[in-house]
């Protein structure tokens, strides 16, 4: 290809180019969009409403009882009646050590106990006729007591070799297996742990100046307390889907963090919730509040600042920044740059062009579907 036929090429694309960029950004010149070559957008009116503001923060799965399992008398493990991680109720067995020393010593004590019963009879009828002295039936009394002390001691031990859940839970793995010998005391080995699966706990710190707002709604009205809504969502799932309740609020503030430690009790029958689980947490206001709502399909990213489009007077569009707060009721708050039913960009933004007029067609704000552009008529551009 030769010098001047490369320049010919060049300069055709260039004259391409500069048409499609004189199509973009002036869509109403020759042809373009509609009459006077107004774009067709949707837009939709900011709503005021009222609503229920909620404030989010991060805490924990706890559980509401959790026991260590350990023995209270020395033996062999005998016995393991659970599978690692099952779920267990109160009263239910789960080691048994070796009976036979315990059962063997209970006799031993029963027969000691007996004795010193019959002595003790032998006694009082001697001690009535005077045949022995009052310091004689004394002791006999004295062996006595401490002989069914020790039966009732012996009981016990042989009770104690079957270990049972002081509580409904989910269990731990065995951390001591059959045949293994235990000791009893202060030093005794954990052989389990349970822990309370419902209802459950979350644990989480709110900051002072909210701390102080709940405060004063938890003042009570005709003997009810306020009820503050709240609510849990685990890492992966959308939403808050688990509901509970504020169960207390801690007596003091940490002044270092200048936070308060609040925990909610919340229902867990298919025990997914489980302890030391982190949690994000949001509790929602008392009273409602009113804001202006618009959807996040209407706003766009200008570096670090918000910004809508509003269709104003003549239907030409104009740039708007906004300061947006939390989601409510599936759309976003606004804190200020619009007012209530000023009419947005929700649909076709990208061919509207601030200070150019639009043909707008209205749509609900709230609309959860999919908001189709408006389709040119046949033989405009697109």
């Amino acid at each position: 290809m030769s010098a001047k036929t490369k320049i010919i090429v060049i300069a055709a694309v260039a004259g391409v180019a500069y048409v499609g960029y004189s199509k973009f950004m002036h869509p109403g010149a020759g042809g373009g969009w509609g009459e006077g070559g107004a774009a067709p957008v949707s837009v939709a009116e900011v709503m005021e409403k009222n609503i229920q503001l909620w404030h989010d923060f991060s805490g924990r799965i706890v559980a509401v009882d959790q026991v260590d399992i350990r023995p209270r008398i020395s033996g062999t493990i005998d016995k393991v009646h659970f599978k690692n991680g099952e779920m267990v109720k109160a009263g239910d067995k789960l080691f048994t050590i070796d009976p036979r020393p315990y059962q063997a010593a209970l006799e031993a004590a029963a027969a000691r106990a007996a004795l010193a019963d019959a002595d003790l009879k032998r006694a009082q009828t001697l001690l009535a006729d005077k045949a022995v002295p009052q310091r004689e039936f004394e002791q006999r009394r004295n062996d006595a007591a401490v002989a069914r002390a020790a039966l009732v001691t012996a009981k016990l031990n042989l009770e104690y070799t079957q270990i049972e859940a002081p509580i409904s839970g989910r269990l731990s793995r065995a951390e001591i297996t059959l045949g293994n010998l235990v000791e009893a005391g202060p030093n005794a080995p954990v052989l389990t742990s349970i822990v309370s699966s419902d209802p459950i706990y979350a644990d989480f710190e709110v900051d002072e100046s909210t701390y102080l707002q709940y405060a004063q709604a938890q003042s009570t009205q005709n003997g009810q307390s306020a009820k503050i809504p709240v609510s849990l969502s685990l890492m992966g799932e959308d939403g808050f889907p688990h509901k509970g309740k504020i169960d207390s609020f801690d007596n003091r503030l940490n002044q270092t963090s200048g936070t308060i430690r609040v925990r909610a009790s919340f229902e867990n029958k298919d025990g997914v919730l489980v302890p030391g689980l982190f949690a994000r947490m949001r509790i929602g206001e008392t009273d409602t509040t009113k804001a202006l709502l618009i959807t996040d399909r209407a706003v766009g990213t200008d570096q670090n600042k918000r910004f809508v489009l509003v269709v104003g007077k003549d239907n030409k569009v104009e740039y708007r920044e906004v300061k947006l707060g939390h989601a409510a009721e599936g759309l976003r708050i606004v804190q200020s740059g619009l007012k209530a039913g000023e009419k947005i960009v929700v649909s076709g933004t990208q061919r509207a062009r601030p200070g150019q007029p639009v043909t707008p067609e209205v749509v609900p704000m709230d609309d959860r579907g999919t908001l189709n552009d408006i389709k040119p008529a046949a033989g405009q551009a697109k």
